[in-house]
């Protein structure tokens, strides 16, 4: 599997191929591939976190949880879906906020936010592959680890960084990073369930520019096209 890793990224996370559980990862994905299971997303896109936003340009982290689950939507990015595929609910959210946050954004026709991931947000799922139809159906089987290996290397090797921390789940990931060289912001998720008790307001974006520029660095355009 680390093969297909951003040459950056490898040279930080290639240990972890040589350890136990990441043996065992890829022999339950190739388990669920033999016995016919459906996986999201596909195998070229397991690592595109990584990939689009390598170790050396990462300024930004936005946290997620799973890919999403329906045919056609994962593609690597968290929060992300492909062209074409119906904006989720939570991508919505994220939109409204960044209406009321980012002068004069406007809301794309689609839910790809690969542009982001060009500009340096690493947007990172805490566990890259899932079942089809089966939310969570690939947690606690190793992604976990890894995940946290990167989260842990940024934190260590660089100084900076924005790391948004939405929901309960992401935020449990503070632990991993040093906050006396990085900054954590934390909200509610951006879900349906959750976005009226705090992700709404937080004004994230925004104040994610106003410390990259004050680091010297350049800001996001959170402007899809």
């Amino acid at each position: 599997m680390s093969a297909a890793l951003e040459p950056g990224w490898l040279k930080v996370l290639e240990p972890e191929f040589e350890k136990e559980y990441m043996k065992n990862l890829k022999a339950f994905l190739l388990q669920e591939k033999e016995t016919g299971k459906t996986v999201y997303p596909k195998g070229a896109d397991i690592f595109a976190a990584f990939n689009h936003t390598p170790f050396d340009k990462v300024e930004v982290v936005i946290l997620g949880q799973d890919p999403y689950h329906g045919d056609g939507q994962a593609h690597g990015l968290s929060f992300s879906v492909q062209k074409g595929v119906a904006t989720p609910p939570s991508l919505k959210n994220i939109y409204k906020e960044l209406e009321t946050d980012i002068a004069g954004f406007k809301t794309p026709n689609h839910g790809n936010l690969t542009q982001w991931a060009d500009e340096g947000v690493l947007l990172l799922n805490a566990s890259l592959t899932v079942r089809a139809h089966e939310p969570g159906s690939h947690q606690g089987k190793g992604w976990e680890a890894f995940t946290d290996q990167a989260i842990s290397q940024l934190s260590d090797k660089k100084t900076g960084l924005v790391f948004l921390l939405w929901g309960k789940f992401a935020q449990q990931k503070a632990v991993l990073i040093d906050e006396k060289k990085h900054t954590v912001l934390k909200s509610a998720h951006p879900s349906p369930f959750s976005a009226y008790t705090g992700f709404f307001g937080s004004k994230h974006f925004s104040k994610t520019n106003e410390i990259l520029i004050a680091e010297g660095k350049k800001q996001i355009n959170w402007q899809i096209s």
